[in-house]
């Protein structure tokens, strides 16, 4: 812990992780806020799933491109106008009647103009620390980005049944609204320039590393959002114990993070943590109770955020400066297709055979991660010994002082 202590000590860091957590803090509030709104308006959980299938593909399109827009007009006009755009349209999600393709239609503009908070702030990171530093930072990082699925889901499950879905979307919108306003105005958004890239969109996954990171991520976050709206087909609707469930999995997360961040990463570092959520999703169809959900979430989540990381440190440590930020945000891409595929055919599945079938639609996601992370463990890095700043650029860039 001393460790993740000096890091926090190190200037800027505290407050650019602090500004991006809340400005992402939606993250983990507007799947579940969707799912009960749209659920609620169409008594159908399939409905639910393809609003949020919309929202996930928006994102995934927009993760590159956005990205790069980055690197040729500078963080802070893509972030502001982003910004705009989709909290204009988490308000007519929340706020305007509309039948269910109108809807889809509004939740797919709102996720191509997702802000691409999390591939600038990736792309700061190794201009604030030693390389030394780095991997624990990106270990910080997976870990504290739990606190959104601690909060988020406690939070919008409370308001959305206790008081109202429309609520509990308005809420979010007003966390990405301040928290996206306090990172953009953070100095480092402003001091750190990413250089144009000088291949054309998509070059970047040809790095095996980079490729490895996004197949892995889209299936693990399938199985995530598979989870999600397993849980929540099986408690959202009688009281809070659907976000109480999901923030236990985000505490369980946390502290796997935590407890992992030191550990030197290996070839096999990244299907080992893979192994373990699988484990963790098998358990959990056993029994559709409380406390055995709690145990098998508790299980799987140990494996996410070291998991996370993993695919962070790899991706850094694989491509040069100028890519880094296309390369988080394919990276992204991969994770929200996965989103999308997974809550999409939870829902169906759902529908079809009852609650359970989220959990055996978890379970798949899970196993062809472990097996595909077996498959392909030489285009895994070994970190051991090495740290994971990106490769350099041939032309200077601006760093902060």
């Amino acid at each position: 812990m001393s460790g993740y202590i000096d890091l926090l000590k190190t200037r800027g860091v505290a407050r650019i992780i602090s500004a991006q957590l809340v400005a992402r803090l939606p993250s983990g509030m507007l799947s579940l806020a969707f799912l009960i709104h749209i659920e609620r308006i169409f008594d159908s959980y399939g409905s639910a799933g393809l609003v949020l299938a919309a929202t996930s593909v928006g994102q995934a399109v927009a993760g590159p491109l956005t990205s790069r827009w980055m690197g040729r007009l500078g963080m802070r006009p893509v972030l502001i106008t982003t910004l705009l755009i989709c909290a204009s349209g988490i308000a007519l999600i929340a706020f305007a009647p509309l039948p269910l393709w109108g809807y889809m239609l509004v939740a797919l503009v709102t996720g191509l103009s997702n802000p691409p908070i999390q591939p600038a702030v990736r792309t700061i990171y190794p201009k604030m620390v030693t390389s030394k530093q780095l991997t624990p930072l990106f270990s910080l990082d997976a870990s504290a980005q739990e606190l959104i699925w601690i909060m988020g889901p406690v939070v919008t499950v409370f308001l959305a049944l206790q008081i109202s879905p429309v609520v509990a979307i308005a809420v979010a919108g007003s966390f990405l609204i301040l928290g996206g306003t306090w990172f953009i105005s953070s100095p480092e958004v402003g001091k750190v320039r990413i250089p144009p890239s000088k291949h054309r969109i998509g070059v970047v996954l040809k790095n095996r590393a980079v490729l490895l990171a996004t197949l892995t991520g889209f299936l693990m976050i399938g199985s995530a959002a598979a989870i999600e709206v397993g849980v929540v087909a099986v408690f959202g609707e009688g009281g809070a114990e659907a976000g109480l469930l999901l923030g236990i999995w985000a505490i369980a997360s946390l502290v796997g993070g935590l407890s992992m961040g030191h550990l030197p990463i290996g070839p096999w570092a990244l299907t080992r943590r893979l192994a373990i959520i699988f484990v963790g999703m098998s358990m959990a169809p056993f029994a559709l109770e409380f406390w055995w959900l709690a145990i098998a979430l508790c299980v799987a989540g140990i494996g996410i955020a070291p998991a996370l990381a993993v695919m962070f440190a790899i991706v850094s440590a694989s491509v040069k400066f100028s890519a880094t930020a296309e390369a988080y945000g394919w990276l992204g891409t991969g994770q929200l297709i996965g989103a999308a595929l997974g809550s999409a055919i939870a829902g169906f599945v759902i529908d079809d055979m009852g609650p359970v079938g989220g959990f055996y639609t978890a379970i798949g996601f899970a196993l062809a991660a472990t097996v595909v992370g077996a498959m392909f463990v030489r285009w895994h890095p070994d970190l051991r010994g090495r740290d994971a700043s990106p490769l350099p650029d041939t032309e200077p860039v601006t760093t902060i002082s």
